[in-house]
């Protein structure tokens, strides 16, 4: 076993931390996973990026609508990657990164292509509004403000969702969209807080720009899709039974647990 899940996984009674002790815990272990995987994150979502910029330095929508599609074609299987790697850590399954991710790939990357179309074509043009709105010589009304933020946190609940669904179980995609719904009809209040973090970070990134530019190689995808799934993982893996669901078909991704004592008994037993 490695020795991180000997260090990590176990605290005397069997139980994982909870709370803010379990965030960091997980942070100290798997920062450089995480890192690596943004990077990759950040590589599949570039052309995107190039695109849209361009669309909207030429205010052109017909620009925009390539960009998305082909852009949302290679963003959508980075990003099922970066929740993959995520969602991975929060229930403790064991693997090396790259094995991991490459894993990861290949079982998503064709069902995570028309999602990330759908996903790139949506964040495109709240883009391009967006810029269209700062350009524009009078602000909008309030009620194009709100119905604009409405939309936006209502897009980030859905895909705060759709994501882990993806990446965790094989179902359709009409499943998926009804799990969706049910699942914010029961936990509407904490997605749509978990939803407004995540615009608020992303949103923080935007209005700094150019020179929030420097932070994505650091924070990036990883640090609000982590912090995000962290809040909802309890809630998700109690409503759709994650790691039990993944034990029972997958058991060499399953969690494995031993205390200091166990561990070190092997340990000597192995000298």
């Amino acid at each position: 076993m490695p020795f991180f899940q000997r260090n990590f996984l176990k605290h005397g009674d069997g139980r994982r931390l909870t709370g803010f002790a379990r965030y960091t815990e997980l942070l100290d272990r798997d920062i450089k996973r995480f890192l690596l995987v943004n990077l990759l994150t950040l590589a599949g979502f570039l052309p995107f990026f190039i695109g849209v910029l361009a669309a909207i330095l030429s205010s052109s929508i017909l620009l925009l609508l390539p960009a998305c599609i082909l852009g949302g074609a290679l963003a959508g299987p980075a990003l099922a990657c970066m929740y993959d790697a995520v969602l991975r850590s929060l229930r403790d399954a064991p693997g090396k990164c790259l094995d991991n991710y490459r894993r990861a790939l290949k079982q998503n990357w064709r069902q995570s292509i028309l999602p990330g179309i759908l996903f790139c074509l949506l964040l495109g043009f709240y883009l391009f509004m967006l810029m269209m709105f700062w350009q524009a010589t009078s602000l909008p009304g309030y009620r194009t403000v709100a119905l604009y933020l409405f939309g936006l946190v209502m897009f980030t609940m859905f895909f705060s969702l759709y994501w882990p669904q993806l990446v965790l179980f094989e179902q359709g995609g009409r499943q998926r969209f009804l799990n969706c719904i049910l699942f914010l009809l029961r936990f509407f209040w904490k997605v749509l807080g978990c939803a407004i973090l995540q615009v608020f970070y992303w949103a923080v990134l935007v209005l700094f720009m150019p020179w929030s530019v420097i932070l994505l190689p650091l924070t990036g995808f990883w640090f609000i899709v982590y912090t995000a799934n962290f809040l909802l993982y309890n809630t998700l893996n109690e409503s759709f039974h994650i790691e039990e669901q993944i034990a029972q078909a997958f058991p060499e991704q399953a969690a494995i647990y031993e205390d200091d004592e166990e561990w070190l008994k092997r340990k000597q037993a192995e000298q």
